[in-house]
């Protein structure tokens, strides 16, 4: 079981996460999404598509870009459309991840 935490607040939970370049995407319907909120931050991948990022925020405590998403990814990466990823952050925290 892969699990995402924040500020003592699992954000993620699920055993069917997708792992792709060293990193894990969390099935949307196992994201609790009231923790995030996009930014205006975008990146692409030649791959995948455009990436929309999102400030995680529990109480008064927010990381921000610490999450990501493809919302609409290329046809080769559709399998993740709406996954959430967390990364490069030193507080969010993730384990039993693939």
């Amino acid at each position: 079981m892969a699990r995402a935490t924040f500020n003592g607040v699992v954000l993620a939970e699920s055993d069917e996460t997708i792992s792709i370049e060293g990193v894990d995407y969390f099935p949307p319907d196992t994201v609790r999404h009231e923790h995030l909120e996009a930014t205006q931050t975008r990146t692409a991948c030649p791959w995948r598509g455009v990436a929309t990022y999102y400030t995680v925020r529990v109480g008064d405590k927010e990381d921000r870009d610490a999450a990501f998403a493809y919302m609409r990814p290329k046809r080769k990466a559709r399998r993740m459309a709406g996954y959430v990823a967390f990364w490069k952050s030193e507080d969010v925290e993730t384990e039993g991840t693939i």
